[in-house]
């Protein structure tokens, strides 16, 4: 049994934790509405594009001459996983949750016998990766010195992801990442990256822009936007991956708090119980002692 002053001084430590979790709870809070705006706001943009881009290249016609990021390397054999995750920790699972996706893809892939590499976004992905993977990583994008996601940060990416695709360092790139739900769900989602999928583009966005004709030709256009889409995803993903993270951490460190009470609760209890204990046992000791005089 620990003596009482253990037990006094674990209560202390758990009452300490339990500040800094409460602490930790109402910053990820303060900043999840601000995070979770900027989310909902990129996604129209985003959305719209990408379906104007399978739109455009439902248009054309595959040839020697198409861009490369429509029309492809001819052959699928290396996928490249960008795997998108946070610079911090204590989130709960939401790490675990982007990193497991990524792993399943990876491993169906292996499987079907085509050649798998990683490029990382985010420090607490690098670990998980590294460990089952560790000769696979392509390459590993610090944006440790980002306190918030930034549209410049997802334009050097994608920048460098189009250099080494037409490098041949890569045939097919998947993007994944956390998509915000509330602050209690974020759902694990993957997306093609490069090159752009055909299949995206929704009947509304058809029939709207159905007896649009374009200047210069759809190929001209798509040989254009086809970066920046890579671009404004990879933007969409590090937005969705902000609001995410406070979600998961604030929700983390509310179970952090709640389970530091239920603790500091049992622990004072079971002092009182030791300390009960020991009173009695000292008046039994003296009462003995008074009896045997």
């Amino acid at each position: 049994m620990a003596s009482l002053k253990a037990l006094k001084i674990r209560i202390g430590s758990v009452k300490s934790t339990q500040k800094i979790t409460k602490a930790m709870k109402t910053v990820a809070a303060a900043k999840l509405r601000r995070a979770q705006d900027a989310a909902v706001a990129g996604r129209p943009y985003a959305e719209r594009l990408e379906a104007v881009m399978a739109s455009l290249a439902s248009k054309v016609t595959i040839s020697a001459s198409s861009p490369k990021l429509l029309a492809g390397t001819g052959k699928d054999d290396v996928h490249l996983i960008v795997v998108a995750t946070s610079e911090r920790g204590l989130a709960g699972g939401f790490n675990t949750n982007i990193v497991r996706a990524a792993r399943r893809q990876a491993d169906e892939l292996i499987e079907a016998g085509k050649t798998v590499r990683f490029y990382i976004l985010g420090r607490k992905g690098r670990a998980a990766v590294n460990r089952y993977y560790p000769t696979q990583t392509l390459a590993d994008h610090d944006m440790s010195h980002a306190k918030s996601a930034a549209f410049a940060d997802a334009q050097a990416v994608a920048q460098d992801l189009i250099a080494r695709y037409e490098a041949g360092e890569f045939d097919v790139a998947h993007l994944f990442f956390s998509k915000f739900l509330s602050a209690l769900v974020q759902e694990p989602t993957a997306k093609q990256l490069i090159p752009v999928p055909l299949t995206t583009s929704t009947s509304s966005t058809s029939s709207s822009i159905a007896a649009v004709e374009y200047e210069p030709d759809e190929e001209s256009i798509l040989a254009d936007l086809l970066p920046k889409n890579i671009a404004i995803q990879i933007y969409r993903a590090l937005l969705e991956n902000q609001a995410g993270f406070y979600g998961s951490q604030m929700t983390a460190m509310d179970n952090a708090t709640r389970n530091a009470g239920d603790m500091i609760n049992r622990l004072t209890i079971q002092y009182n119980r030791t300390r009960q204990a020991a009173i009695t046992t000292e008046l039994v000791e003296i009462i003995s002692g008074a009896e045997a005089l």
